[in-house]
């Protein structure tokens, strides 16, 4: 039996590498797979949409801003987006690094943009596809629980 074949049929023995099992897993288990295009997902979008905050290259975010929160914010409309961009950024490493625990807190953080756009008329399709989202970051931490090992320790190495 060849080292491929004996990986497929046994991939959690000792002798295959992590990225190994990895991949088997990831070819084998539909769920694992799930688990991995959320994770994906969920760290690559908050990024590209946090750098976007500073450039609005896609869009002109401070329109999606809700006065009263303009309004209560010591910053200005631009301002405020850009510590949105970082907040997001932030979001996506964290996603990365435990999607186990930050999944929650980006849906959370979904959240709050859904109450700010169903709070500022005319935006209610963009509120239902951020309520969408945070369902889905919902499933991401579920899942995570699963495929992500609790605690900080594996994160560090220790």
């Amino acid at each position: 039996m060849s080292t491929a074949d004996h990986l497929t049929r046994f991939p959690n023995r000792p002798e295959a590498s992590a990225a190994q099992r990895a991949f088997e897993r990831f070819r084998t288990d539909p769920a694992y797979q799930a688990f991995f295009l959320l994770r994906f997902g969920f760290v690559l979008l908050p990024i590209v949409m946090g750098q976007d905050k500073f450039f609005n290259n896609f869009v002109n975010w401070e329109k999606y801003l809700a006065h009263w929160i303009w309004n209560i914010s010591p910053l200005s409309a631009l301002h405020t987006m850009r510590v949105v961009g970082v907040i997001e950024i932030v979001a996506g490493v964290l996603v990365a690094a435990k999607p186990r625990y930050f999944a929650y807190l980006v849906a959370a953080w979904l959240g709050g943009i859904v109450i700010d756009l169903l709070s500022y008329s005319g935006y209610y399709d963009i509120a239902l596809r951020d309520a969408a989202l945070m369902v889905t970051a919902l499933t991401l931490g579920r899942l995570a629980s699963r495929f992500d090992p609790p605690g900080f320790k594996q994160l560090f190495h220790l």
